[in-house]
């Protein structure tokens, strides 16, 4: 069973504490996490040896974190990802929200869910021992209305599970799309890049995007695509291909769609890093994932130990609902009307390709 120490992370300009808990089970993992943001500040896990290593990307301290544009490692949220022309529709009434990135909505806004400080605890549940995060986001914070209560909860398993739960209500219709934003570097090094990983998604389609990465509204096949990761494949093998989309992300930066549009939960991508064995696992019970390569990593501010993270330093696989779906009423929906729950659930497993 897993065991959760507090400490003093550090303290924001206005001198509110904020708290940095220890989470380690009996397989060999141990997370550090704050609840500024609910950030995952480090995830160390063993690779096929039993040599332990960090496996996310991040800051030594609370202060990089405070004038981080990264999000490494935080919730996100109200919306996840980008809303075109930071508006939408709901009920026929029009709403503005906060543009943070040119014209566009991205990750919630200005102050978005990774600059909160949540009130957090520690619980016990039948899967391990985690922390539960509680938080709320007042009617027309960043523009959303409604006022949204928000519970999400990190379980550490002794399967070497990193259990993500989700919870929300609202007492107004308004869109929610929560997710998790830590960046992995499976080989424990990294100042190396991430191209060797072997990335295998369980997804037919993607939603294709325009120049400023705002989907089109396709669900475009995969097969004979760069964009095809049916069968493990390096990140790296395909990403400078010639490719209209991948010259839009400089990279991988898109929202594949899953193959459990039921809300189950379900397979949504694996990870192997060859060098060290290594194996990310993903579960999901959310009809999207985006793929990140940390196309703009450039290597400052240097990370922790003073790493210089560069690009491709690092991978994102966020589970979420597609993008600017507010706008696409053909994508599922991600509108939360009162007396509804909005739940969620991602499942990170960590393994190795032998035991030791």
């Amino acid at each position: 069973m897993s065991s959760i120490i507090k400490g003093l992370f550090g303290k924001t300009p206005d001198g509110t504490p904020v708290d940095l808990y220890t989470l380690i089970n009996d397989r060999g993992i141990e997370m550090k996490i704050t609840n500024y943001g609910g950030i995952i500040v480090s995830l160390i896990c063993p690779d096929r040896h039993g040599k332990q290593a960090d496996v996310v990307l991040g800051y030594d301290s609370l202060s990089d974190y405070l004038h981080q544009k990264t999000y490494f490692g935080c919730i996100v949220g109200r919306y996840a990802n980008r809303i075109a022309n930071s508006s939408f529709c709901l009920n026929d009434q029009e709403y503005e929200l906060n543009n943070n990135e040119g014209r566009n909505h991205l990750h919630g806004g200005i102050e978005g869910f990774d600059k909160k400080i949540w009130q957090t605890g520690p619980i016990d549940t039948s899967e391990g021992r985690g922390l539960e995060f509680t938080g709320v986001s007042a009617d027309r914070e960043e523009g959303y209305p409604g006022r949204l209560a928000i519970t999400f909860c990190y379980i550490l398993s002794d399967d070497n599970e990193l259990i993500i739960r989700y919870k929300a209500t609202t007492d107004k219709p308004t869109i929610v799309n929560l997710t998790q934003h830590s960046m992995f570097n499976l080989c424990g090094d990294m100042s190396h890049n991430i191209l060797d990983h072997e990335l295998m998604l369980n997804a037919d389609r993607m939603t294709p995007v325009a120049a400023d990465l705002i989907p089109t509204g396709e669900l475009r096949d995969v097969a004979d695509t760069p964009f095809d990761f049916r069968q493990p494949v390096p990140i790296g093998a395909r990403i400078k291909t010639d490719d209209v989309q991948l010259s839009y992300g400089n990279g991988y930066d898109h929202n594949w769609v899953l193959d459990n549009q039921d809300g189950s939960l379900k397979l949504a991508a694996r990870v192997t890093e060859p060098t060290t064995g290594r194996i990310m696992t993903v579960y999901t019970t959310k009809p999207g994932i985006q793929v990140y390569t940390g196309n703009y990593l450039e290597g400052s501010p240097r990370g922790k130990g003073g790493i210089a993270y560069k690009q491709h330093a690092g991978f994102a696989l966020e589970t979420q609902h597609f993008p600017d779906s507010p706008n696409r009423p053909e994508f599922p929906s991600t509108v939360l009307n009162p007396h509804d729950i909005y739940s969620q659930t991602t499942i990170y497993k960590f393994s190795t390709d032998a035991t030791f």
